[in-house]
């Protein structure tokens, strides 16, 4: 009977050493960490530009409506080509055929007036200080719509500028984790972790509006502006 009782003393001895030592590691293995953010703003002056053109016809007979337009077009494509702009950066966007309706009182009685035909027009600038020589030459060879001019960046321009953000709001992270580590009194001995939140590049919008084309000798200024490229870094730091 006291070899019994000897055996199961030694036996809660041992389950609770095993316990003690696990609590022990559990406390040892507790990490004091601070996190903080920071974001980066880098300013860029863009290096692509779109500009969407048209040229709208109408007609009473559909079919010389599209025949106008086709003219028109092909006319302001084989200009735009011959000062220099690629084929490839030339891209129809839209098309658009639909029937403009005369003035009625009867819904049922509504006979069309003409048929408006639209062809869209989007040329892509790798050089953007071209972007009014372009609506220039557009609005001399048949162009009576220009919709809008968008500036942005390449992807290589996006990049550069991310990486500087990058870095910027890694800098502002660490800065502030040195800071609240010093209020309390600890050091910091390594990252933990890092997570980089998805910069964003705004794309600039310019509407260019033309109520009365007509030509003239004076260029079209246009000026593509600034765009800020940002990026956020949360870091988590370890203390001790």
């Amino acid at each position: 009977m006291k070899h019994r009782i000897v055996i199961l003393t030694a036996f809660v001895l041992i389950v609770a050493m095993a316990m003690t030592g696990a609590v022990s590691a559990a406390d040892t293995s507790t990490d004091y960490t601070i996190t903080t953010s920071g974001t980066g703003s880098v300013i860029g002056t863009p290096d692509r530009a779109q500009i969407s053109l048209a040229v709208e016809t109408e007609n009473p007979d559909v079919t010389v409506a599209q025949a106008e337009n086709a003219a028109r077009m092909t006319t302001v494509m084989n200009a735009l080509t011959a000062a220099g702009i690629p084929k490839d950066a030339l891209k129809t966007t839209g098309y658009n055929i639909y029937p403009v309706y005369e003035e009625s009182k009867l819904p049922a009685r509504q006979n069309v007036r003409v048929y408006r035909v639209t062809n869209t027009l989007t040329v892509t600038l790798h050089d953007v200080s071209r972007t009014g020589e372009v609506i220039d030459i557009g609005i001399a060879n048949g162009i009576n719509q220009a919709n809008s001019i968008r500036f942005l960046l390449s992807d290589e321009q996006a990049q550069m500028l991310r990486t500087e953000a990058l870095k910027e709001a890694t800098d502002r992270a660490a800065a502030d984790a040195r800071t609240v580590a010093d209020a309390l009194g600890v050091s910091i001995k390594s990252v933990k972790s890092a997570d980089v939140g998805g910069g964003h590049t705004p794309v600039m919008f310019q509407n260019y509006a033309m109520n009365d084309v007509s030509s003239s000798e004076v260029p079209t200024p246009i000026q593509p502006g600034e765009v800020t490229v940002s990026a956020t870094v949360t870091v988590t730091y370890l203390i001790g």
